[in-house]
């Protein structure tokens, strides 16, 4: 079994019908040379890398975009196609005076299971106040959060304010909220990793997608950049698997991640265990 913890569903079908808005989709997430997909192809393609269960990660940047990329009405949407295999994660934009409140029905009336935040598309720093409330719902209702973290490779998106060192306060002040750096902070990965052996709430993600390919940049980043042992000694329990599709497709990112020769508990734990335990279901 494997769970993918990051899904970017910006080319599912169901929520693709508004050809002006895909466009705008597509042009504010840098999504480029790529078409709508139906349900069951993608299902199909995630079967190749056994994965049951998927993270749905939305976009919200509305207060300055109009509309957010990916709205949790969207990710609401998709999910009812199979809420088994699509897990939904809520995104609001905090500049917007509601955000708290629309958060909250998220949760309690959506259904949704957990918040993603970027704050490179944002232009705001992880501890910036405007985000505290919603910390705050996230810690009041248990839900975990995924940030963004390291570059971005979305429009009008800054590296510099999802550098992993700077989400340590906000870490350290929410220690009961899983919490989850996406892309393995990416460039920043030895950053990440000392946070994470700090911290047993943070985990983060094998969602990388930026040189050469799977094979190659998995080997650098969890072979090289990290020591040859980090992952099967001290991050293990907090590693999870994550494709970053639509930039990959999930079986390539799987086969990088079968190629590093973890032990079978590992491989166990990165593709499946932890995102459980991120979830707080089991594991």
């Amino acid at each position: 079994m494997v769970i993918d913890t990051h899904i970017r569903p910006a080319l599912f079908a169901p929520i693709c019908q508004d050809k002006q808005a895909f466009s705008k989709r597509c042009d504010e997430m840098n999504y480029h040379l790529m078409g709508p997909a139906p349900i069951d192809l993608l299902k199909k393609q995630y079967a190749l890398a056994d994965i049951s269960h998927v993270f749905l990660l939305p976009e919200d940047c509305s207060a300055e975009t109009g509309t957010a990329s990916i709205s949790n009405e969207d990710v609401v949407k998709i999910v009812e196609c199979d809420p088994e295999f699509f897990w939904g994660f809520a995104s609001v934009d905090p500049r917007k005076e509601d955000a708290a409140q629309a958060l909250l029905a998220a949760f309690t009336q959506q259904g949704l299971v957990g918040l993603y935040i970027n704050t490179a598309r944002l232009h705001m720093y992880p501890d910036d106040p405007s985000l505290i409330a919603l910390y705050e719902v996230c810690k009041e209702l248990d839900k975990p959060i995924v940030f963004q973290a390291g570059l971005c490779l979305e429009r009008d998106a800054l590296a510099k304010y999802c550098r992993p060192a700077d989400f340590e306060p906000v870490i350290h002040a929410y220690p009961t909220v899983n919490m989850c750096l996406a892309h393995v902070g990416w460039p920043w990965v030895q950053e990440t990793a000392a946070l994470m052996i700090k911290y047993p709430n943070l985990y983060a993600n094998t969602a990388l997608m930026n040189f050469d390919g799977p094979y190659q940049i998995y080997r650098k980043v969890f072979l090289e950049d990290m020591g040859q042992y980090w992952v099967e000694h001290n991050l293990a329990d907090q590693l999870m698997y994550g494709s970053d599709s639509p930039r990959i497709r999930p079986v390539r990112a799987k086969r990088g991640l079968d190629s590093l020769g973890f032990s079978k508990e590992t491989m166990d734990k990165i593709c499946w265990r932890n995102a459980l335990r991120f979830l707080k279901r089991e594991g």
